[in-house]
């Protein structure tokens, strides 16, 4: 059986999720920069780098940028956006990295964890982050916010884009929040593409609870980019920040 993940970051991915801009990414990895004490020329490995707005911004700050992703159609997009080909792409799954380098950082951003079932393959995501890591080395997992989402879940909408009709389904149900994507041609009169997502949702004792499993220790939990302080019941996000201690 595909995972969700296995067919939904393709071409129609591009069309619903067009509006994150680039401007914002250069934003964030500005304050990733000051919240991870990157050294000039640091090896930065962004994890499920989707089409490199993360990446191409940390390469422009000066950093020595390794991107991966499970989806070709993303990697392709990123490449094309990587005109001076700044940035090393890789084609992986984030639970097995075939990657031989060591790493200074890694980023794994806007809610690109949690997309297993089972606890046990999110536990290989953290381990694979350890792996990879440099002793010292520092990461950024940028993690919903449990209460954040349960307040502000948008159960249905609907809009047009380039003549495509684009519903969005949302609920939560045994502990994951579900997305269900039906686009339409209104041009064509087809049956809607159907797409689906799954995240778990951790709350941060429990996601902590795996880094320290993972051997991985949290220094920081912000609640959003502008927010150096997380609240569990108001912050928009969980982002923990964090190290690979020395051996």
């Amino acid at each position: 059986m595909t995972a969700w993940y296995e067919k939904s970051f393709g071409e129609d991915y591009l069309l619903v999720y067009k509006h994150r801009d680039v401007h914002g990414a250069y934003e964030e990895v500005h304050k990733m920069i000051h919240w991870l004490k990157l050294h000039p020329h640091a090896d930065v490995l962004d994890l499920c780098c989707g089409m490199g707005r993360h990446s191409l911004a940390l390469a422009d700050a000066g950093f020595q940028v390794t991107g991966v992703d499970l989806s070709d159609v993303l990697l392709n997009e990123a490449r094309e956006l990587d005109t001076d080909h700044r940035v090393r792409w890789y084609h992986a799954d984030m639970r097995r990295l075939p990657l031989k380098a060591r790493f200074d950082a890694v980023v794994n951003l806007f809610t690109s964890f949690g997309y297993f079932p089972e606890d046990v393959e999110q536990l290989k995501v953290l381990r694979a982050m350890h792996d990879v890591l440099r002793p010292g080395g520092s990461f950024i997992i940028d993690f919903i916010n449990t209460a954040h989402v349960k307040k502000h879940l948008v159960p249905h909408s609907v809009r047009e884009d380039e003549g495509q009709r684009i519903e969005e389904l949302r609920r939560i149900q045994d502990g994951f929040v579900q997305k269900e994507i039906r686009i339409t041609d209104l041009t064509a009169g087809t049956e809607p593409r159907i797409y689906k997502e799954s995240v778990k949702l951790y709350a941060r004792e429990e996601l902590s609870g795996m880094l320290q499993e993972a051997e991985l220790q949290v220094d920081q939990v912000h609640g959003s980019y502008d927010e150096e302080i997380y609240d569990e019941q108001t912050s928009p996000r969980m982002i923990f920040v964090g190290h690979r201690p020395a051996d």
